[in-house]
């Protein structure tokens, strides 16, 4: 499948065009900055210019699925996550449909279907998680939440905690890279949210 990563310059989505090279997928770096463009290039990785602030529907054409790693972290203002994780995520989903790219991945983070129980100073940023999962799952999108729990740039164990809900932990990014990749072709996880730490399950058994 052609796999358009939207967020491909970030911790994760870096991980994220790595993992699919090793895979039958072939890997388009959605980039904002043409200055972003060479690091890809280098690995044999094609790019697509698009940014989430403005129009990006043509980065869709061609695609068979979207896995959406973008994100503005949960340090920077209110109005930044608005647009990047929240509309940015909607409207990525919106293009998917109305380009036929079926398959959604989408990146969420732990306590997103639970924003109310999270402390004030963080509501803002799970809140905007919510409603962008909440709105994939109203499409007839092919879509597949996946909500990790603390990111670390430790390197990835391969074994995970995958289920519908986990304790609260932590997780390497590459980690949660690799997840999203594998189950990309699972049809089990279709239709399906996930939390996501470290644990036993072998990520390429999952």
């Amino acid at each position: 499948m052609k796999v358009l990563v939207i967020g491909a310059n970030g911790k994760v989505g870096k991980h994220i065009v790595e993992k699919l090279m090793e895979t039958e997928h072939t890997p388009y770096a959605m980039v904002r900055d043409t200055d972003q463009i060479p690091q890809f290039e280098e690995k044999g990785v094609k790019t697509v210019l698009g940014d989430l602030m403005r129009d990006f529907e043509h980065a869709f054409h061609g695609m068979d699925a979207v896995i959406f790693a973008a994100g503005s972290g949960p340090h920077t203002g209110a109005d930044m996550t608005i647009v990047v994780d929240q509309e940015g995520a909607i409207k990525a989903a919106e293009h998917a449909e109305a380009n036929g790219v079926k398959r959604y991945m989408m990146l969420s983070s732990m306590g997103a279907d639970r924003a109310e129980e999270a402390p004030d100073d963080f509501k803002f940023y799970l809140y905007a998680k919510h409603r962008a999962d909440e709105y994939v799952r109203s499409t007839d999108l092919d879509y597949t939440i996946v909500r990790p729990g603390g990111l670390t740039n430790d390197p990835g164990t391969g074994k995970v905690n995958l289920s519908e809900r986990t304790d609260q932990g932590e997780i390497p990014r590459e980690d949660v890279a690799a997840t999203l990749v594998q189950l990309l072709s699972v049809k089990g996880s279709v239709h399906k949210s996930y939390d996501l730490i470290s644990g036993e399950q072998p990520i390429d058994q999952l």
